[in-house]
C-alpha cells in the first residue's frame, strides 16, 4: 500500500483480481462495519425489538439488513470513480455553505454529536460486564477503563490490525448465538416455524414503534456505517489501485473490475451479518418476550445473559459474558476507528486542519482517538440509561439515513461518469432500497405522533 491512501497517483495502481477465489484476497471493508454494528445494533437493540415486540417485527430487523447494502454500495462506487472522501463528496451536495462547510456537512456533525450517546451506552454495557466479574470494580472506573484501553488500540490507526482484530473479536460469539438458538429446542421456549412466519406480517405494534425505528437505523448497515464504508474502502486501496480519473479504457477497466471487488465485499458481509441478526432477534423474542423482561439500566447484561442461560444452562453465564465483553468491545473499537477519521474528514472540510496533510490527519486521528472515548464514558456515566443511550443513536441514525439516500441520489444521477450508467437492474434495487429507508422513516414519525 502506499503511504497516503486519501492521495491517488497514478505510479500506485493495480489490475484487479480475475476470478472469486482471488477477488475474496481483497475483502475487507465491509467486516470492518460488521464489528461496528454487532455490539450496538444486534446485542442490544436487536433483542430489545425482540423482547419488546416479540416475533412480530423480525421483518423490521430483515428488510434493515438487507435493504440498506445498496445505498452502502453505492457509496464505494463513488468512491472507487472519485477517490473523494465522505465528507468531500458531502461538500460538494447542492445546498447553501455556512463558512466552508455546506449544510450537509454541518448537518452530519450534529447528528454525530447525538450519536455520541449510541457509543456511550455501549461504553456502558462493557463496564457493566466488568463490575459483575470484578464487583470491586465500580461501573463508572470500569467505564473510564475501557475508554483508556480502546484508545490505547486505535490511536495508532492501522488499517490491517484494525481489519484483522474485527474479524477474530466477532467470529467466537457468533458461534456461540448460535449454539445458544439451538438449544432453546430442550427448553420450555422452543423455537417454532410458525413464530418465525408470524413475524414476517409487517405488523408494527405502536408499542414498539420507537424501538423499531431504532432498531432500524443501527441494525445492518446504519448511516454512519455507510458513510464509513468510504474511509475503509480507501485504505484498503480500492480507489488507490484505480488510480486518479483518465479518459481510457485502461482506467475504466480498472474501476469496472474495483467496483466489482467491493460489490462482492459488501454482499459476503451483508449475508454475514443478517443471519447473525436474525439469530439474535430470534433469541430475544423467544426468551425475553416470554418472560416480559426488557433490557435496561444497570440490569441490561443480565437480563441479555438469560438469553444464553436459560437455552444452555447457568454455566453459559460466564461465557456469555466474556462473548458479550467481546462483540461489545469490537464495537467500541471499530467505531473508534471510523469516527476519528470522520471527525477529522469534517475538520479539514471546515477549514480547521488540512485533511490531506498526512502528518497532520494523523495527529488529528491519535488525538480524537483519546478524546471521543472519554466523552462516551462521561455521557454513560451521567446517564446511566445504556439500552436508551444505544436506542436513542439508532433514531438519530435514521435521520442520518435520510442525508445518506440523498447524497446516493445526486452519486447516481448527477455525478455518475456515463461510461458507468449501472443496468435497470442495478437501479430497481437502489431504488427499492431508497424507497423503504423512507417509507420506513416515514411511517415511525406518523406512529409516533
Amino acid at each position: 500500500m502506499p503511504t497516503d491512501p486519501y492521495i491517488l497517483k497514478k505510479e500506485n495502481t493495480i489490475s484487479p483480481p480475475k476470478g472469486f477465489f482471488k477477488k475474496l484476497k481483497f475483502l475487507g471493508p465491509s467486516f470492518i462495519l460488521s464489528a461496528s454494528i454487532v455490539g450496538s445494533g444486534e446485542l442490544i437493540a436487536t433483542t430489545t425489538l425482540g423482547a419488546k415486540a416479540g416475533f412480530v417485527t423480525f421483518w423490521v430487523i430483515l428488510i434493515s439488513c438487507l435493504v440498506k447494502v445498496a445505498v452502502q454500495m453505492e457509496m464505494g462506487k463513488h468512491t472507487i470513480l472519485t477517490g473523494e472522501t465522505a465528507m468531500q463528496a458531502f461538500n460538494k451536495l447542492p445546498g447553501p455553505k455556512f463558512g466552508k462547510a455546506r449544510w450537509s456537512v454541518w448537518l452530519v456533525l450534529v447528528i454525530m454529536l447525538i450519536k455520541l450517546l449510541q457509543l456511550g451506552g455501549i461504553v456502558g454495557g462493557v463496564a457493566l460486564i466488568l463490575n459483575m466479574v470484578f464487583p470491586q470494580l465500580s461501573v463508572a472506573v470500569a467505564a473510564f477503563m475501557v475508554a483508556i484501553v480502546v484508545a490505547l488500540m486505535t490511536f495508532k490507526g492501522y488499517y490491517k490490525f484494525i481489519e484483522r482484530f474485527s474479524i477474530v473479536l466477532i467470529a467466537l460469539f457468533t458461534t456461540f448465538t448460535f449454539l445458544a438458538l439451538y438449544f432453546l429446542k430442550f427448553t420450555e421456549y422452543t423455537l417454532l416455524w410458525s413464530d418465525v412466519l408470524s413475524g414476517l406480517s409487517l405488523q408494527l405494534p405502536t408499542a414498539a414503534v420507537a424501538v423499531a425505528i431504532g432498531a432500524f437505523g443501527i441494525t445492518g448497515v446504519g448511516a454512519d456505517e455507510i458513510i464509513h464504508y468510504n474511509y475503509w474502502c480507501l485504505e484498503k486501496g480500492y480507489a488507490t489501485y484505480t488510480g486518479p480519473y483518465e479518459d481510457t479504457p485502461e482506467w475504466k477497466d480498472r474501476a469496472l473490475g474495483w467496483i466489482k471487488v467491493m460489490q462482492l465485499d459488501a454482499l459476503v458481509a451483508m449475508l454475514i451479518y443478517t443471519v447473525v441478526t436474525a439469530a439474535f432477534y430470534l433469541l430475544g423474542a423467544a426468551v425475553l418476550y416470554a418472560q416480559d423482561r426488557i433490557p435496561e439500566g444497570y440490569q441490561m447484561i443480565e437480563s441479555l445473559s438469560s438469553m444464553y442461560t436459560d437455552s444452555i444452562g447457568p454455566e453459559a453465564k460466564p461465557v456469555f459474558l466474556l462473548g458479550s465483553f467481546m462483540v461489545l468491545f469490537s464495537t467500541l473499537f471499530a467505531a473508534l476507528a471510523a469516527w476519528t477519521r470522520q471527525y477529522a474528514d469534517l475538520f479539514g472540510q471546515m477549514g480547521w486542519i488540512d485533511f490531506f496533510n498526512l502528518p497532520q490527519r494523523l495527529k488529528s486521528i491519535s488525538i480524537l482517538a483519546w478524546v471521543m472515548p472519554m466523552l462516551w464514558a462521561t455521557l454513560f456515566v451521567f446517564i446511566k440509561l445504556p439500552v436508551l443511550m444505544v436506542i436513542s443513536g439508532g433514531i438519530v441514525g435514521s435521520i442520518l439515513l435520510l442525508l445518506v439516500v440523498f447524497a446516493t441520489l445526486q452519486f447516481r444521477y448527477q455525478r455518475t461518469l456515463p461510461a458507468f450508467t449501472p443496468s435497470k437492474g442495478y437501479d430497481i434495487i437502489l431504488w427499492i432500497s431508497i424507497l423503504t429507508i423512507g417509507w420506513v422513516a416515514l411511517y415511525g414519525l406518523i406512529s409516533l405522533v
